[in-house]
């Protein structure tokens, strides 16, 4: 579509494949896909989630909330049923609030599901965003447990960050309530997605590094401690980079950037799920997150598994 051969795609991104939706398909459908997934994993019943977060920046409509849809579309109970906006960094800001509510006894199983259709909004010549989007979901099951835990497993601490005076780096500028849609924006493309990729890239790095280094610091964790590093496959040169600059080997970096492309928010569960099926990750095991998105948003997470 952009004349650059695969090859060339490859070479520039880390991607070899990707997938889009159908025609049919929205962003609800993935989320209650991988909801199943999750639940059936985890050995839990829809009956038995208490909440459900959705992270999605492709929401179905503007409104209602697509995380109703996966609600009624799971057979859940009527329970608190969300949607997060927080770009690729929507998983940890979701894993948060789960952690938050459960931490205070507000409920106890929270369904936590990142789900993006992101090739809809896309400009199919322009060679910034086009290369790299991929549609995708992934979800996970986040529990609290009574009494003492002495292996300290599960969520040990997760930190959210953004900043708003970088926020016009990746955006969609029209379709919200500062600039309707009309005849006139859909000509000018504004309803696509546009991305300033090197400065935004340039921060991310920066800033997800400096965050990582904090959090390992808050826990007395050394990078040598961590079996598996889960970071936003945003393009394969950045997770290099990112590995680089924190001293882990590529061995112990999760990658499905080859198969799946950008995914947005979804890619951070759906490496993790990877990671997790494929033996990489196992009980005990302690895992560092990373993301970053629009926003400027980023976020960084230490669990043990």
């Amino acid at each position: 579509m952009t004349g650059v051969s695969p090859a060339g795609i490859e070479r520039l991104t880390g991607i070899q494949t990707r997938r889009w939706a159908a025609e049919q398909e929205a962003s609800s459908d993935m989320a209650i896909d991988a909801g199943r997934r999750a639940l059936d994993a985890a050995g839990c019943s829809p009956s038995s989630i208490d909440t459900i977060i959705l992270s999605t920046t492709s929401p179905d409509m503007a409104f209602p909330s697509t995380a109703c849809s996966v609600q009624r579309g799971l057979g859940c109970r009527q329970v608190g049923a969300f949607d997060v906006s927080a770009s690729c960094s929507g998983f940890l800001y979701g894993l948060s609030i789960a952690q938050a509510m459960i931490q205070s006894n507000h409920v106890q199983t929270c369904l936590v599901i990142a789900s993006e259709v992101k090739s809809r909004s896309l400009d199919l010549q322009d060679e910034a965003t086009t290369l790299l989007f991929g549609d995708g979901a992934g979800a996970v099951i986040v529990r609290g447990e009574e009494g003492h835990n002495p292996e300290r497993r599960g969520i040990l601490g997760t930190k959210l960050y953004a900043d708003g005076a970088h926020h016009g780096l990746i955006r969609v500028h029209n379709g919200g309530s500062r600039v309707p849609l009309s005849s006139e924006t859909l000509k000018t493309g504004g309803h696509t997605l546009r991305m300033r990729g090197a400065p935004l890239f340039r921060l991310a790095v920066r800033r997800v590094e400096r965050a990582v280094m904090d959090v390992l610091k808050e826990f007395g964790v050394r990078t040598e401690d961590v079996k598996q590093v889960v970071l936003h496959q945003a393009n394969g040169r950045i997770l290099s980079q990112i590995a680089d600059r924190l001293g882990v080997r590529p061995d112990c970096v999760a990658s499905v950037i080859e198969r799946y492309g950008n995914t947005s928010s979804a890619s951070l569960p759906i490496a993790l799920d990877d990671a997790v099926r494929s033996g990489k990750i196992l009980p005990g095991d302690l895992v560092l997150f990373g993301s970053f998105g629009g926003g400027l948003t980023w976020a960084t997470s230490l669990v043990r598994w």
